[in-house]
């Protein structure tokens, strides 16, 4: 596989997850007008849930979580900042999470998820 292919398995093995384990998934793969992404846009209870999916084959470069860097966590927060938009800025709770998803040849898929793995800066939550 390659990584391409590993990133699409990733992401369809984190939605299964979270749909199993109490989260209804929302969308998968949006991409916002402000050039935001985000994976998976789920609802967990009364909170949205913006997640980040990293998949690898190993954890010998370290948790996947690691490459969700402040680039990475901006690029989420502008997805999710769109998302809220187009929903009319609704007053819920939301938070950002990551699916870590570690798939080792001749085992079962590892899914790990880190809930509130990052915040908002108060700031960009100006005007909303």
């Amino acid at each position: 596989m390659d990584c391409g292919e590993i990133g699409r398995m990733g992401e369809l093995i984190a939605a299964r997850w979270l749909a199993s384990h109490g989260r209804r998934v929302l969308y998968r793969n949006y991409r916002g007008v402000n050039r935001g992404e985000v994976d998976i846009v789920a609802r967990h209870r009364d909170v949205l849930s913006f997640v980040e999916v990293k998949t690898r084959t190993s954890t010998a470069f370290g948790r996947p979580a690691d490459a969700v860097g402040p680039d990475k966590q901006r690029l989420i927060q502008r997805g999710a900042m769109d998302w809220l938009r187009l929903l009319g800025n609704p007053r819920i709770k939301f938070r950002f999470d990551i699916a870590e998803v570690i798939l080792t040849e001749g085992e079962l898929p590892h899914v790990h998820i880190i809930e509130n793995a990052f915040q908002t800066p108060d700031s960009s939550l100006a005007g909303r």
